[in-house]
């Protein structure tokens, strides 16, 4: 290695890449849209009275799709039935197995365009420990958010995949940003290792992850001139916080990046040649002096050493942030804002998070301990915390996709490549592109007071959010010029408890969209667009019951689907769907 042993081969313009290429399929809108009634999210005026002491109220359908909701991306009526008729226990130990590892992306993109070709990697075969190519980590970044988003759609039905979507939005790093694709495949690996494990030891291999020592610059931290990002963001951001008691010093900072020097990647053998991205440590470039820290980590100290016994400083560092406990505190708040409000009151600061935090503590941080305790409470079911927050992009669009069990590949694997990369730009456009949050802080909706969650709808996200729930009823969700892709109502209701009833369909599409039934005033509302206007319920039994006799007759199909599409548009459009 050399002196600095950084030989950056990405171009300076990387960036402009997505202005240059991304495209955005078009969302046709129709007269019948309804945007100007811009929903808001109910805003919860009264404290919870309630901590994490167990849940033993009513256990039915509702309560289970509140859970489901805010587990998975969706629920199938199938899944709400099954985990309804667990024990609340039981549904919360299911929800927090692990998925199983799916395959690494591939490359999806040759047959993309006749523009595209990767000489690295045959069309089918895998990238991920491919040589870098300025010519293909663009593609090879898309395939990757694709396969991702193809993960959410297909998950089981566990935490898992949400989980990877939480400590990717807390633990940032920016495809875009790093342009390697293979790194920031095994950044996102890593997410899926320890997603359900041990916090420590996340943020262990956080810190020397090939992706964030890009992203942060801690591969050009040198103990001439140390780089402090990523030594601040450990603390600020995916530690400690920046909570009243937060009280580390600059020179805390400080004294964290010259222990973080050395650690570095090595471009030429792991970077510009086949294989894994590797982390290694450099002793010539680490700051071997000792380092005292603040009052507030009790004046610790940490011996310098030179050699290879740098690297034992690392593991200092972090055992003095972790035995700090505004660690627990900290993660535990960004946990209950993800999950349950964005908002922690003084009485849930007290009932919720001081006691899940001393779970954390004691569970020597593993993660499992503290969501088992959340999810079991009499807190996470209080009815002000059910439908509470405001959707974000990915529970928009891929949990209705999943609700209505819309296909997740299509007849060939170009235009399901398509459909996922369409589905990237359109939450992009609803302003969350998986792979690349705004900044290192995440999405704002999950940290920037006063509006939170709330900061999902906007008069130009409501129009979007609008148009894709219209586009996949009327003339298909926009794949490409030839595919678009539709709900089909008729199958979705053939698995449903009471199809023939339209005052039980539409309560129970409410649980499985909604997690708990409309007023009755929109019940009543919906009931007469599905009634066509007439005043009997047997108006709409008895155009399903001919349907079901008859399928194949075209008049009986497309009066029950003319129906069906016109009251699930409204119901989409709903300010309780923008909800969950």
């Amino acid at each position: 290695m050399s002196d600095i042993p950084y030989k950056d081969p990405r171009p300076l313009a990387r960036h402009k890449w997505v202005k240059k290429h991304r495209k955005v399929e078009p969302v046709l809108l129709n007269n019948t849209q309804a945007t100007q009634n811009k929903p808001h999210a109910r805003i919860r005026e009264l404290s919870v009275d309630a901590g994490i002491e167990t849940y033993n109220g009513e256990w039915s359908e509702t309560q289970a799709s509140h859970l489901l909701r805010r587990t998975l991306f969706g629920i199938k009526k199938e899944e709400l039935r099954h985990f309804s008729n667990l024990t609340l226990s039981q549904a919360v130990k299911e929800l927090l197995k692990d998925s199983p590892k799916p395959e690494p992306p591939v490359n999806n993109y040759n047959d993309l365009s006749a523009d595209i070709e990767d000489p690295h990697v045959a069309e089918g075969e895998t990238w991920v420990e491919a040589p870098y190519s300025n010519q293909n980590e663009a593609n090879r970044i898309i395939s990757l958010k694709s396969w991702v988003i193809n993960n959410f759609l297909t998950q089981e039905a566990t935490i898992h995949e949400k989980m990877i979507l939480f400590w990717h939005n807390l633990l940032v790093t920016q495809s875009w940003d790093v342009f390697v694709s293979k790194t920031s495949y095994q950044y996102f690996e890593m997410l899926r290792e320890h997603a359900l494990g041990n916090y420590k030891a996340m943020i262990k291999a956080l810190t020397l992850d090939p992706a964030m020592l890009l992203f942060l610059n801690g591969t050009l931290n040198h103990k001439d001139a140390p780089d402090e990002n990523y030594a601040r963001e450990l603390q600020e951001l995916f530690c400690i916080g920046k909570g009243p008691n937060s009280k580390y010093t600059e020179r805390d900072v400080q004294l964290a990046a010259k222990i973080l020097t050395g650690w570095v990647i090595n471009w030429d053998d792991d970077i510009m040649k086949e294989g894994r991205a590797g982390t290694y440590f450099f002793p010539p470039i680490h700051d071997t002096s000792d380092k005292e820290f603040s009052e507030f980590y009790g004046n610790r100290v940490i011996e310098g050493r030179s050699g290879e016994r740098g690297k034992e400083e690392l593991d200092e560092l972090l055992d003095m942030i972790f035995d700090n406990e505004e660690t627990a505190y900290y993660i535990c708040r960004r946990i209950y804002t993800f999950f349950v409000y964005g908002e922690i009151d003084a009485n849930t600061e007290e009932r919720v998070i001081k006691p899940l935090a001393k779970i954390f503590r004691e569970s020597n941080y593993e993660i499992k301990p503290v969501l088992e305790a959340l999810f079991q409470s009499e807190h996470f079911f209080h009815p002000l915390n059910q439908g509470a927050q405001v959707k974000n992009p990915t529970d928009l669009l891929l949990a209705a996709w999943r609700t209505f069990e819309m296909p997740t590949e299509l007849d060939d694997s170009s235009k399901t490549t398509q459909l996922h990369i369409s589905m990237l730009w359109q939450m992009a456009n609803m302003g969350m592109e998986i792979g690349d949050p705004p900044s290192v802080a995440g999405w704002p909706a999950y940290y920037q007071a006063p509006q939170f969650d709330r900061s999902w709808i906007t008069t130009d996200t409501i129009t979007n959010r609008a148009a894709i729930t219209d586009s996949m009823i009327f003339w298909g969700f926009w794949v490409n010029q030839q595919v678009q892709v539709n709900i089909d109502f008729l199958t979705f209701l053939k698995a449903l408890d009471k199809p023939d009833d339209p005052n039980e369909l539409l309560k129970e599409v409410s649980t499985l969209l909604f997690g708990y039934p409309v007023s009755e005033a929109t019940l009543q509302s919906l009931k007469g667009i599905l009634l066509s206007g007439q005043q009997t319920d047997g108006y709409w039994t008895n155009a399903w019951t001919l349907y079901r006799k008859a399928p194949d007759n075209e008049e009986y199909k497309l009066a029950v689907e003319n129906r069906l599409k016109s009251t699930f548009q409204r119901l989409l459009q709903l300010a309780e769907n923008q909800l969950i």
